[in-house]
């Protein structure tokens, strides 16, 4: 077995793993709004530890390849604030919808989508390198990419009533993962430098935390469930900040 393949297959199993996340929609009552509010806020306890944590880390990292250290932190800024002009604009520019629900996982499922696109290219390239090290990168991203799962199925199938359509959303998202690692084998490979991914994952990172603040965070939070949304952001960020440990 190729070394192309097998990176190209770690990507696609890393991403398909959203699926999981996303089964648990289907066992979830419509009428429980109090595992909704709950599922969301985790949902942005994952996506904000994941963004302000890792993402953000790999961005400095690309960027300190080619810089110094106060110049990736302003360029990695720059790349944060970037994306979170860029989802502001992006929001303007869609059709008006005014189901906030469906709004918010279909602007999640956007941003996963995002963030697998460059991550399935930086799994690829190492698993490239090398498939042994690149085993438990490839398990830890599987891990996390469950939660993400659950952030993208769990509004949709709410606002839609449609598991088949949370599932297949969700599960389209983690298809990215696979996409960005053969998109950037095909094309990109010649071009992709530590710069680029430093101004992705920068990007991306600020798509994500934007995402979380204006639409997870909000749409979770009533006056009868408010302690709830605490604790599920806590414990999203908890599970995130786990799964990141237990495969570093």
């Amino acid at each position: 077995m190729s070394n192309t393949f097998t990176a190209f297959l770690m990507c696609a199993l890393a991403g398909v793993s959203t699926g999981i996340g996303s089964v648990i929609s289907l066992f979830a009552k419509r009428t429980n709004k109090a595992f909704l509010h709950f599922a969301l806020s985790f949902s942005a306890g994952v996506m904000l530890f994941a963004s302000m944590t890792e993402i953000m880390t790999k961005s400095l990292n690309s960027f300190s390849v080619s810089f110094s250290e106060k110049q990736s932190y302003l360029y990695s800024c720059i790349s944060f604030f970037t994306g979170m002009a860029i989802i502001f604009l992006l929001e303007r520019l869609l059709p008006e919808n005014n189901d906030a629900l469906q709004r918010t996982g279909v602007y999640t499922a956007l941003a996963m989508g995002i963030h697998n696109f460059p991550e399935g290219l930086a799994t690829f390239v190492s698993a490239l390198k090398n498939p042994v090290l690149a085993i438990p990168i490839t398990v830890a991203i599987a891990i996390h990419n469950i939660p993400e799962g659950v952030a993208v199925s769990v509004p949709i199938y709410y606002s839609s009533g449609s598991k088949k359509k949370a599932f297949f959303i969700s599960f389209l998202s983690g298809l990215c993962e696979p996409a960005g690692a053969l998109i950037g084998y095909l094309l990109l490979r010649n071009y992709m430098n530590d710069t680029v991914y430093g101004i992705l994952f920068g990007a991306v990172s600020g798509i994500m935390t934007f995402i979380s603040l204006t639409e997870l965070i909000p749409t979770s939070i009533n006056s009868e469930n408010t302690e709830k949304s605490v604790i599920g952001l806590i414990l999203g960020s908890v599970t995130m900040a786990l799964s990141l440990y237990l495969f570093k």
